[in-house]
C-alpha cells in the first residue's frame, strides 16, 4: 500500500505507554546518549510490589464497581480488592476476557459478576450498577478504569493488515487527524466516563452512606504528549469531571480522586507498541514524542521497566479505603516522576 500524507507525517506517538514501550526496546534510549547516565556506584533498583500482597478485610462487606476490567490495571485492582474482602462487578467491552477475569476471581472463592458492554452506552452504564444492587445489594466503591488509546476495536488484535486498512483511527497530530478517531477515543475515555460518573452516583447519592470514586487518568492529562490529539483531549476532560464531582458530591460523604500514570505494563501498552513499530517504517524528522520517553524510575532501572498493574492497584484501593478520608479532588501522579521533571 503506497504511503499516505497521514503515513509519511506520523509522529511518534507521544502516550507514555508507547514511549516508554519503545525505550525498553532500545536500550541506547536518547537521554542516555544525551549524557544522563545512571550511576553505578551503590545504585539499587526499586522492587516492585508483589502480585500476592493485599490487606485482609480492608474491603469486607463492600461492593466495587470496576469498568474496563477485563486486563491491565482494572482487573489487577478487582482481584486484589476481592482478596481484601470486596465484591466485584466488572465491566468491560472485552467479553471473552471479562468473563475469565471474573471467572479467576470467583475461582479463588470470591464473590464477582460480570457486566459486558461498552461505557458509552447509557444502558451499559445503567446495568452494571443494577448488578452491583441486584446481586449485592448495594454501591460502595468505583473505579472508572475503561480507556482506549487508539480508535481502533480494543478486542481485535493489531496486524499490519488492520493497521492500514483502518490508518485513520490511530493516533496523529491535529493537522492529520480524522474525525472517527477523535469521535471513537472520547467517546470511550471521556463520554464514558461521564456516563459512568453519572449512573454511579445517582446511585450513590439514593443511597445516603457515602462512597469513594477513583478516574484512572494518565500522564496525558496532566501534561501534553505528542501526536496523541484525541487520548491528550479526553484524558484533560476526565481530570475536569473529577475534579468537578468532588465538589458537587462532598456533601453526600463522596470523594472523588484521579490517579495518572506513565507507562504501565497493560495490554494497551503491548498494542501501543505494535503500532508504534509499524508507524516507524517511515523516517520521521518530527518525531517530539522522543524527547522524554521514561519516568524517573524507569531510567534509574538497571531494565528500565515500566510500572507493573499492582503497582497502580496499590494507590488507588488506598484512595478507594477509609484510610484516604480527607482526599477529594485530587489529581495523583502515580507515575514514577514523570511529571516531576
Amino acid at each position: 500500500m503506497p504511503d499516505s500524507p497521514n503515513r509519511r507525517d506520523f509522529l511518534a506517538v507521544g502516550a507514555a505507554t508507547v514511549a516508554a514501550a519503545a525505550a525498553i526496546t532500545a536500550p541506547a534510549d536518547a537521554q542516555v546518549a544525551a549524557g544522563c547516565a545512571i550511576p553505578t556506584d551503590g545504585h539499587i533498583d526499586v522492587a516492585p510490589i508483589s502480585p500476592e500482597y493485599f490487606v485482609p478485610n480492608r474491603f469486607k462487606g463492600k461492593v466495587l464497581l470496576v469498568t474496563g476490567c477485563a486486563t491491565g490495571i482494572g482487573a489487577a485492582t478487582a482481584m486484589r480488592a476481592a482478596r481484601e474482602g470486596a465484591s466485584i462487578v466488572g465491566c468491560d467491552l472485552k467479553t471473552e476476557q471479562l468473563r475469565e477475569t471474573i471467572a479467576r476471581i470467583a475461582g479463588e472463592g470470591f464473590q464477582a459478576v460480570a457486566v459486558p458492554g461498552n461505557v458509552a452506552e447509557d444502558a451499559t452504564c445503567d446495568a452494571m450498577v443494577a448488578a452491583a444492587v441486584s446481586k449485592f445489594g448495594r454501591l460502595d466503591v468505583v473505579l472508572n478504569a475503561a480507556g482506549v488509546i487508539d480508535g481502533s476495536d480494543p478486542a481485535v488484535p493489531l496486524t499490519p493488515a488492520l493497521f492500514d486498512a483502518h490508518r485513520d483511527l490511530f493516533p496523529n497530530p491535529i493537522h492529520l487527524a480524522s474525525n472517527d478517531y477523535w469521535q471513537a477515543v472520547l467517546s470511550n475515555n471521556l463520554t464514558g466516563m461521564f456516563k459512568s460518573l453519572r449512573a454511579e452516583l445517582r446511585q450513590l447519592v439514593a443511597q445516603k452512606s457515602g462512597g469513594a470514586i477513583v478516574n484512572i487518568g494518565s500522564i496525558a492529562g496532566l501534561t501534553a504528549l505528542a501526536s496523541n490529539t484525541a487520548y491528550v483531549a479526553s484524558k484533560h476532560g476526565v481530570e475536569g469531571l473529577t475534579a468537578s464531582a468532588a465538589i458537587d458530591y462532598a456533601p453526600y460523604g463522596i470523594r472523588v480522586n484521579s490517579v495518572n500514570m506513565a507507562a504501565t505494563a497493560t495490554p494497551m501498552t503491548e498494542r501501543a507498541a505494535e503500532f508504534v513499530k509499524l508507524a516507524s517504517a517511515t523516517p520521521n524528522p518530527f518525531a517530539m514524542g522522543k524527547i522524554k520517553t521514561l519516568s524517573i524510575l524507569a531510567f534509574a532501572d538497571t531494565t528500565h521497566r515500566m510500572a507493573t498493574v499492582w503497582e497502580q492497584a496499590a494507590p488507588i484501593l488506598f484512595f478507594l479505603s477509609p484510610e484516604a478520608s480527607n482526599l477529594t479532588g485530587g489529581q495523583y501522579a502515580t507515575d514514577g516522576g514523570w511529571t516531576a521533571y
